[in-house]
């Protein structure tokens, strides 16, 4: 497995993460938890060091498994959590004070059987707390110990440039996919400016980049692709030219749709870090066969211009959801 660095004086962690929220968040029913432990250490054996999860997913189940999945491998191993996001009569509610990150971070730090967290991301950016603020009671917690790299997960360029000044950041983590390629016009300049690490999740599009997803899918209604706009079935059908262009390419490099799409991201910066989740060993699999495909400079020019071309329908959060306001804050 290759490493990576995330960040100017960031960890070094495989090149290619496991986001575990999916095990059991976000995506249907939650997975047999022996099963899923099995497959944490089976991408452990593959030479994964760099797991995600929140305190929010579940709230807090997530948390508990990669817990459990990772005691044994204390000090081999990177895990990323996130804070300021708690679940409160069935909805999600953004807070940031003080008092409830230090509360955050004591509950994570029990779930998770560690001493101290390799990674910490605000989860969304609290428009109720400055991030300054916040920025100030990481400062505290890195120097107590508690954590030892923080980050922001869908913050935008100008909340990024004030927290990094109270204390730098380590990573950002956001959308980022073929499917996706926003974070190209601001975020990814920014953080090449400041030497800080991105970490994409849903770099496989949240499935449909894989292939394996059309117009006749259906997502049951825990699986949180039921409500957005870009699974709807009009918008699976006209997305197909993105499918077929990786198709193609993926015919003549010997390669899956998967592995190209995680390919494309690998090859933009040398300090990226996808986390793709899966359930399935034969995906994790596939997922990590990524490593070994080169896209050459030629063949990511022709590819990026083919993709300029292609126009993708649906947004990625509802209109006018809180999903979609607290994005790029």
């Amino acid at each position: 497995m290759q490493k990576r660095k995330l960040g100017m004086n960031g960890p070094e962690v495989s090149a290619i993460g496991l986001g575990c929220m999916g095990m059991s968040h976000g995506y249907g029913p939650e997975s047999d938890r022996k099963k899923m432990i099995s497959l944490i250490h089976a991408a452990i054996d593959r030479g994964v060091t760099f797991f995600d999860t929140a305190e929010v997913y579940g709230p807090f189940v997530n948390e508990e498994l990669v817990g459990e999945a990772l005691a044994p491998y204390k000090g081999k191993i990177a895990i990323a959590t996130k804070f300021g996001i708690n679940m409160e009569g069935g909805k999600q509610i953004l807070n940031s004070k003080p008092d409830n990150i230090r509360q955050s971070v004591e509950g994570s730090l029990k779930r998770l059987q560690v001493e101290a967290i390799d990674l910490y991301y605000q989860h969304r950016v609290d428009p109720d707390v400055p991030i300054e603020e916040v920025a100030g009671v990481i400062h505290d917690l890195i120097h107590e110990g508690k954590i030892k790299f923080w980050g922001l997960s869908e913050a935008g360029a100008g909340t990024i440039r004030r927290a990094h000044g109270v204390q730098p950041l380590t990573a950002i983590q956001s959308e980022y996919s073929m499917m996706w390629r926003s974070p190209e016009e601001e975020l990814l300049p920014t953080l090449e400016e400041l030497g800080i690490g991105f970490v994409p999740f849903a770099p496989l599009g949240k499935g449909f980049l894989t292939g394996k997803i059309n117009k006749n899918t259906t997502f049951v209604d825990s699986d949180f692709r039921s409500i957005v706009p870009r699974f709807q079935p009009e918008n699976l059908e006209a997305n197909q030219a993105l499918v077929q262009l990786i198709a193609e390419i993926a015919a003549a490099k010997e390669a899956t749709p998967a592995q190209i799409a995680l390919a494309w991201v690998l090859a933009q910066k040398p300090w990226i870090v996808p986390i793709p989740g899966t359930r399935k060993l034969e995906r994790l699999d596939e997922n990590l066969g990524a490593i070994d495909v080169r896209l050459t400079p030629d063949e990511l020019r022709d590819l990026n211009s083919a993709l300029s071309k292609i126009e993708i329908f649906g947004d990625r959060y509802p209109a006018g959801s809180d999903y979609a306001k607290r994005a790029g804050k």
